[in-house]
């Protein structure tokens, strides 16, 4: 099972997720980009700047990494993920004023197909910057 974690902008007690050292670095990343850009570009503008910010604070990154989709043990087809993160953290960019649902249920599948635990969805299209942070939860059946 898949879940998103909303974290809020301020939280007062700061919950540790695996990962959260580098998810942080990230989103900083984001930030800079945001305030420095705005919003109104298109996707691929914030990409390419977010792969010189991504440079400066000196995580290893992968952009455009094309990767295969199986279905029953058949591939069915492949798909970009826009950032691989140290090899740990997948991320979604988009530009659109409102993330919808289905945003968030491509991004987890995502996750899912590219069988990774940690993820971010980034939207640089709102006013303010806007991220969710994925988490892939595997529950026991018991």
């Amino acid at each position: 099972m898949i879940i998103a974690k909303f974290i809020p902008r301020y939280p007062m007690i700061k919950e540790e997720y695996k990962y959260s050292d580098i998810t942080e670095k990230i989103i900083g990343c984001a930030m800079k980009v945001h305030n420095t850009l705005g919003n109104g570009f298109q996707e691929v503008i914030y990409q390419r700047a977010l792969a010189i910010e991504l440079e400066m604070a000196r995580l290893v990154y992968v952009r455009e990494l094309e990767m295969p989709i199986y279905y029953e043990g058949a591939e069915i087809g492949t798909r970009r993920v826009d950032f691989l993160i140290e090899e740990k953290i997948m991320v979604e960019l988009k530009a659109v004023t409102l993330l919808e649902k289905v945003h968030l249920a491509q991004a987890l599948n995502y996750l899912e197909a590219y069988k990774l635990e940690i993820g971010l969805l980034i939207n640089f299209g709102n006013t303010r910057l806007e991220f969710k942070r994925l988490i892939k939860s595997i529950r026991n059946n018991q």
